[in-house]
C-alpha cells in the first residue's frame, strides 16, 4: 500500500478549493472526486459545447476532449480519467494521455502503490488488457471480469477462446470460455467462467467455472477440482498457506470448502462474499442462518445478531481481531463490529474503515440528507453537504475528514485533521 505517513497530518482545517466558484467558470460540472490524501478535488467539466476537460482545485486541464468519464485517483494521488479525442479512447493521467489509443476502454484498476494503471480495452473488434500504456500481445473476441494481482503487476480476465455463432448450442456446451493471465490463456475451456482471485504471491489464479450445463466447480490455473456442485461463488486464496476456498451449494444449502474438501462443518441457506483475515487465521462470510435473516459467520460460527434486509461491505481489522460490516433492518442502516451493532441508525452507511492499530472503526453515514463521520458509534457533531470515507493517520490517533461544507459559502471543500478523541471523548 502507498505510505500515508508522508502526508500532512498536522491538526487543523484547511480550505482546498471552493467548488461553488467553478460554476462561473464552466457551463457543466459533474460530481466531484477527492484524492486519498485529501489535497485534491476534481470534476469533469465542459468548457464549451462538445469540449470537456477536468477541473482540479479550481484549475482546468489545458487539453480538452470529446468525452471524459470514470475519474479515479491512484493510491499515490494522481488523477486518472478515460477520455475520447476525435473518437479514439485512451487513459489520461494528470492531464497527460497515453500514447496508445483504443476504440473503447473501461474498468480502470491500480496497483497498491499507484504506479501500475490497468484497463480493459477494445480496438478493431478485438479485446485485450493494457497495463501502463502497454497492450497485451494477444487479443480476444470478448472479455470480462478483470482482476489484478495484489501487487498490481499482473492481470487476469475471462475470455472467449472459441468463436461462437448464434444458435450453436452444442459448441457452447463443449466450452468456449477460459482465463487469460497476462495475455496467455489456460489450456482448458469451460462452459462459463466468472469471478476469479489471484494468489497472494501473484503466481496462481482461481476461478468459479461451469463444466457442463448443470455442474459447477473451482478451477486453479486451469485445472478444475474433481468435485462438482450445483452452484459455487467466488474462490479465495488463503494468505497463510495458499489453499483455495469457495462457497458451494450442496443439497440445497451452502457451505465452505477448501481445495475441494469440506472446510466448515456447517451449512447455511446462503453463504457468500467470504474473506480471510490479513494473517489468514480466520475466515468470515456473509450468511443466512435462516430464511430472510442475514449475518456474519467467522470460522463457521454465526453471530447472534441478524438483519432482515441485508448485510454487506464486511472487512477485517488489520490484526484480524475484529470484523465489521454494514447491516440494514427495516430500511435503516448501521455498523456492526464483532456481532454488536452501533446504537444509532442511519439513512445510509458506507463500508467501515479500521485504524491501522485496529483499535477504532469509522464510517461515512447519511442522515436526513446530511453526511458525517462516525467513530466507534459516536458521530462527529458537524455535518456536511458531502463527505468522503474517513482516513486514519498511520498511528491511529488522528482522522482525516474530507468534506464539502454549505454553511457560509456553499461548495467549500475542506481537509480536516482532528484527533480521534475529539469524537470518541
Amino acid at each position: 500500500m502507498f505510505d500515508a505517513g508522508s502526508w500532512d497530518w498536522d491538526t487543523g482545517r484547511r480550505l482546498i478549493s471552493d467548488t461553488h466558484q467553478w460554476k462561473d467558470m464552466f457551463d457543466w460540472i459533474e460530481e466531484p472526486y477527492v484524492s486519498p490524501d485529501g489535497e485534491k478535488i476534481a470534476s469533469v467539466v465542459r468548457k464549451e459545447e462538445g469540449e470537456y476537460s477536468i477541473c482540479q482545485n479550481g484549475t482546468a486541464w489545458e487539453k480538452t476532449f470529446d468525452k471524459v468519464w470514470y475519474l479515479k485517483f491512484t493510491p499515490d494521488n494522481r488523477l486518472t480519467a478515460l477520455v475520447s479525442d476525435m473518437g479514439e479512447w485512451t487513459v489520461a493521467v494528470d492531464g497527460n494521455v497515453w500514447d496508445n489509443t483504443f476504440d473503447f476502454v473501461w474498468d480502470t484498476r491500480f496497483g497498491p502503490d499507484g504506479q501500475n494503471i490497468i484497463v480493459a480495452a477494445q480496438k478493431g473488434m478485438k479485446y485485450f488488457v493494457a497495463m501502463s500504456d502497454i497492450p497485451w500481445d494477444n487479443e480476444f473476441s470478448t472479455l470480462s471480469n478483470l482482476i489484478i494481482s495484489r501487487d498490481g503487476k499482473r492481470a487476469a480476465i475471462v475470455v472467449q477462446t472459441v468463436p461462437l455463432k448464434e444458435g450453436e448450442i452444442f459448441k457452447f456446451q463443449e466450452g468456449c470460455y477460459s482465463v487469460a493471465v497476462d495475455g496467455k490463456t489456460w489450456e482448458k475451456n469451460f462452459v462459463n467462467v466468472w469471478d476469479m482471485d489471484f494468489s497472494h504471491d501473484g503466481m496462481h489464479v482461481a476461478a468459479e467455472v461451469r463444466t457442463t450445463l448443470y455442474d459447477y466447480t473451482i478451477a486453479v490455473d486451469g485445472v478444475p477440482w474433481d468435485q462438482s456442485y450445483s452452484s459455487v461463488w467466488r474462490p479465495k486464496f488463503s494468505p497463510k498457506d495458499g489453499s483455495v476456498s469457495a462457497p458451494v451449494r450442496i443439497g440445497g444449502n451452502w457451505t465452505l470448502v477448501r481445495d475441494g474438501k469440506p472446510f466448515w462443518n456447517r451449512s447455511f441457506g446462503q453463504l457468500w462474499h467470504h474473506m480471510y483475515s490479513p494473517d489468514g487465521e480466520k475466515v468470515a462470510a456473509i450468511v443466512a442462518p435462516k430464511y430472510g435473516r442475514w449475518t456474519m459467520a467467522v470460522d463457521g460460527n454465526s453471530w447472534k445478531l441478524t438483519f432482515g434486509d441485508l448485510v454487506t461491505d464486511a472487512v477485517f481489522s488489520p490484526d484480524g481481531s475484529k470484523l465489521a460490516c454494514i447491516g440494514k433492518e427495516d430500511g435503516k442502516w448501521t455498523i456492526a463490529v464483532n456481532g454488536k451493532p452501533w446504537q444509532e441508525k442511519f439513512d445510509m452507511a458506507w463500508q467501515p474503515v479500521f485504524s491501522p492499530d485496529s483499535r477504532r472503526v469509522a464510517a461515512k453515514v447519511e442522515k436526513k440528507g446530511r453526511y458525517t463521520i462516525v467513530i466507534d458509534g459516536r458521530p462527529l457533531k458537524e455535518t456536511f453537504a458531502a463527505v468522503w470515507d474517513p482516513v486514519f493517520s498511520p498511528d491511529g490517533d488522528k482522522i482525516m475528514i474530507r468534506a464539502i461544507e454549505d454553511k457560509s459559502d456553499p461548495g467549500e471543500y475542506y481537509r480536516h485533521i482532528i484527533p480521534v478523541t475529539d469524537i470518541t471523548g
